[in-house]
């Protein structure tokens, strides 16, 4: 039997109005004309259609992002680093959506972790008179948008929840311009700001909560350079409860006497998969053929800071003590970071995220389509002759052919490895075991303050409180720490299903 399908809807007009309709037209006229359309030619440049039936959220969420130029700092397709809705699944797993869409809270959640500012607002925390401020001031400017949840029945259309930006004001009639994300079913359109109010105004049958809008600009920061937490792993939930809601009752049961007491009682028992909790930041390329080292200047750029950011992490003194830590045969064994010393990190790595790259260069996520990864293996070469770059590289191969896919990977400065093995004799090229100290104290520079109040030293507390303390360090690892911290705080929210209700807490 053939399913029955359909090529759009009737606009129910009134209460909305078609915005290609004379009187719609004649109504953005005059918001341009009143200097209330700011934002919608940013957000027209970028305007998209969602994917799936209910990718309304992620298809609001990537066209603001793009319209507000924020980067998401690794490729989409080819050389172009974009915001996709494929690409944004961190917060809910993609299959997860396309079956039953993404919530408000998790929308607010996603929007953060993906480099954004975000207000966020239920109806039950505004008013609609604090509603129509929003949306002129986003309105009359191009560096704020505001995505609103609201139910369609309010406006006569066919659905239910629905997520959509608004693309501009006028003043005169008070109405909304919705840039509505499902362009296969209705057309954007005008519709009373009150009556918009209304819709928003309604109650989310899987939170029971009211819905609302989200304001969203750029920071003042960039996001993550180096470090992300992931919540792909299916363990994700005990890791952040670990580190949230443990940590704290360890330091506080235990006797502990010095900095190393402190980090064996954290690290000593971290959970399995926490490798896979805080991820690197990568920038996957593909490989061209006999041009694998031709870096672009952009390339090169990046591939500086996030050096910079490196060296900062390895020069502040909590780096030095987990150095100390780690340095011991007995603490490398126990500490789950490492791998066992025949292992060969890098390739690893490569094999872990060359089917991640497949699927970004490709559109495609990694499946059974796929052989991942062969040929995996480290490179090292020289810039400009000069400074030396490591690479980690594979080849994907699937049913019509293969393709390579890079890794850049910040090079760090020579050091003393784990164990005791000594410095490496090539300075500049990656080390494993720089890489695990610089994840290790990235986490415990993230975890709240609150974290070490437990320990019943004073002045072991205060020399603690002095190692992670955020506000002697440098700004290019502060931002990055304090990033970090506030996806922990993000991801304990969800695993205490408090996303939905503490939109407006404060991150850190």
């Amino acid at each position: 039997m053939a399913t029955a399908s359909l090529y759009r809807r009737t606009l129910p007009s009134p209460p909305a109005i078609d915005f290609a309709s004379s009187e719609g037209k004649q109504l953005f006229l005059e918001a341009v004309e009143s200097g209330t359309m700011e934002g919608f030619f940013k957000l027209i440049s970028y305007f998209q259609t969602q994917s799936e039936p209910a990718y309304c959220g992620l298809a609001s969420l990537a066209m603001v992002l793009n319209a507000l130029a924020i980067d998401p700092g690794r490729k989409w397709k080819g050389p172009w680093r974009w915001f996709d809705e494929s690409m944004l699944d961190c917060c809910e797993p993609l299959e997860k959506v396309k079956a039953t869409g993404i919530s408000f809270g998790k929308l607010v959640c996603l929007a953060y972790c993906s480099g954004a500012k975000v207000e966020a607002f239920r109806t039950s925390q505004s008013t609609v008179d604090d509603f129509r401020k929003y949306v002129i001031s986003c309105s009359t400017s191009d560096g704020c948008h505001v995505i609103s949840s609201y139910h369609r029945g309010t406006f006569k259309q066919t659905g239910a929840g629905h997520f959509s930006p608004i693309g501009g004001y006028h003043a005169g009639k008070d109405m909304a311009l919705i840039l509505d994300v499902a362009r296969f079913k209705y057309p954007p359109h005008w519709v009373p700001l009150t009556l918009l109010w209304e819709a928003m105004n309604t109650i989310d049958g899987d939170s029971g909560l009211p819905r609302g809008f989200m304001l969203i600009s750029r920071l003042d920061r960039a996001p993550a350079l180096l470090y992300t937490l992931s919540c792909k792993h299916e363990s994700w939930t005990s890791i952040t409860k670990y580190f949230v809601d443990d940590v704290p009752w360890l330091l506080k049961s235990e006797d502990v006497k010095d900095i190393k007491n402190v980090l064996s009682v954290i690290l000593s028992s971290l959970p399995t998969h926490c490798r896979e909790f805080i991820n690197w930041v990568v920038e996957v390329r593909r490989r061209e053929e006999d041009d694998d080292q031709n870096l672009s200047q952009e390339e090169k750029g990046r591939l500086a800071i996030k050096e910079e950011v490196l060296k900062q992490m390895q020069e502040i003194s909590l780096h030095k003590h987990v150095q100390d830590f780690l340095s011991s045969e007995k603490s490398c064994r126990k500490t789950i970071f490492m791998r066992t010393e025949n292992e060969d990190y890098l390739p690893g790595i490569a094999a872990d995220v060359c089917c991640q790259g497949a699927g970004l260069l490709s559109g495609i996520s990694c499946s059974s389509q796929f052989s991942c990864c062969q040929e995996t293996g480290v490179k090292y070469f020289n810039v400009n002759g000069v400074k030396p770059v490591t690479m980690v590289s594979g080849t994907v191969v699937n049913g019509s052919g293969q393709q390579g896919v890079d890794v850049l990977v910040p090079s760090s400065q020579s050091e003393l490895s784990c164990c005791g093995s000594g410095p490496t004799s090539d300075v500049g090229v990656y080390q494993a075991s720089n890489d695990v100290l610089s994840l290790l104290t990235a986490l415990l520079l993230a975890l709240p303050p609150e974290t070490w109040s437990g320990i019943k030293e004073e002045k072991l507390l205060q020399e603690v409180r002095s190692l992670v303390s955020t506000e002697n360090l440098p700004t290019l690892l502060q931002v990055e720490v304090l990033h970090l911290r506030g996806q922990l705080q993000l991801l304990k929210r969800c695993v205490d299903d408090k996303v939905e209700e503490d939109l407006g807490a404060p991150l850190f």
